[in-house]
């Protein structure tokens, strides 16, 4: 006997698939993907310069509010520069949560800094306010040069936390800790487009704000990040460090200081261009199958996770939690023997060899979570 079936049956039926295999999140192409494709390899701009760089960088910042935006390649990529832009430099410290993708964790060791783990909130997914507070009022002390590490005595230069699945975090709370504690905010977005704090859209409190457009994404450019910015000088800076740090000049090449080479393809561009088009009527039907599935779990002892208090969330990706990790293996293994894919949230970032020697606070909440959450499809369903 499958303990699961009826869970598995109702993914088939809400896409109707009645056999074939059901992915966790793939990406939907039904409007002018290929006509701007197309134009793009006609123009035979297509590597990092063209029109569509820019006008995905316009209509990203106009869609989210903020002032600027600036491409990247990937998301990886915009942490690593969004944290090179605020002044992490090597032996800093910089809080996160562990209950979040490798990237982040990554894109601090790539400045030579080091990530400190704050516990997260079972209500939100994301960092507690509350957990960091307590961390930095009994771990660092404030200097004139900024927040200390009272036992390492390294500098405390930032914190990022995440839009867990796409649902905010209470985002208002961590930016007024880091603005006492005089420590910068960079908001890890990259699941959280078209997903809203108390009316302001997730990656624009923050210093700057970041947002991931890879293939599993509500909208996809195949790869690619983006920067989000309120202060447009420091934008400026963003896109000066993204392509190679170059002086423009019609032919010569002077570089100003050490830069990277992370600007957006002209051709991912216009797929993002094309997809951000039908943002709305995705983000719509992704709140429609969260509903879906929220009616289905009700009866259930299962519990489906729902968008937190003064959130608009665009459920990138479904959960449920279970009673226990027993329940949680048996779901992942009868669904995914059945073709329909399930996972688990990723493994905690202070249980990966790299990081076990990384200081952490209290991380219970983030320990029952690993244990207990299931993303279930979530694509599209068009």
């Amino acid at each position: 006997m499958i303990k699961y079936q009826y869970i598995i049956d109702k993914i088939r039926e809400i896409y109707n698939e009645p056999k074939g295999f059901i992915p966790l999140h793939a990406p939907v192409f039904i409007g002018n993907e290929k006509k701007y494709l197309e134009e793009c390899i006609d123009s035979t701009f297509v590597s990092s310069v063209g029109k569509f760089v820019d006008l995905f960088e316009e209509k990203i910042a106009k869609y989210t509010g903020s002032k600027k935006a600036v491409v990247c390649i990937n998301g990886t990529n915009a942490i690593h520069i969004a944290l090179k832009l605020v002044g992490v430099d090597i032996d800093d410290e910089v809080l996160i949560q562990p209950l979040t993708f490798i990237a982040t964790a990554n894109a601090i060791c790539y400045c030579g800094a080091i990530p400190i783990f704050i516990d997260v909130e079972k209500n939100t997914l994301g960092l507690s306010p509350e957990a960091l507070e307590e961390f930095l009022i009994s771990e660092t002390v404030l200097k004139p040069e900024g927040c200390f590490n009272k036992t390492t005595g390294r500098r405390v230069k930032a914190c990022v936390p995440m839009h867990t699945f796409g649902h905010p975090c209470r985002i208002d709370k961590i930016s007024k800790i880091c603005n006492k504690f005089n420590i910068e905010l960079i908001e890890d977005a990259a699941e959280s487009i078209g997903s809203y704090y108390k009316g302001i859209h997730t990656g624009t409190i923050g210093k700057i704000g970041v947002l991931s457009f890879n293939g599993n994404k509500t909208i996809t450019s195949g790869g690619g990040g983006m920067l989000l910015f309120n202060d447009e000088e420091l934008a400026h800076k963003a896109k000066h460090l993204t392509t190679q740090a170059k002086i423009a000049h019609p032919w010569d090449f002077i570089h100003d200081e050490i830069g990277y080479n992370y600007r957006m393809p002209n051709i991912n561009a216009a797929l993002g261009v094309a997809q951000l088009e039908n943002l709305n009527l995705y983000l719509n039907n992704k709140r429609l199958l969260a509903k879906t599935y929220s009616d289905f779990f009700e009866s259930s002892s299962i519990f489906f996770f729902h968008e937190p208090g003064n959130c608009l969330s665009n459920y990138w990706l479904n959960t449920i939690i279970f009673d226990s990790i027993e329940e949680r293996d048996i779901f992942l293994k009868e669904s995914n023997a059945q073709g329909v894919m399930t996972r688990p949230v990723w493994r905690l970032m202070h249980k990966l060899p790299m990081f076990e020697s990384c200081k952490k606070g209290s991380l219970t909440n983030s320990e029952w979570l690993e244990d207990r959450i299931v993303n279930i499809p979530s694509s599209v369903n068009i």
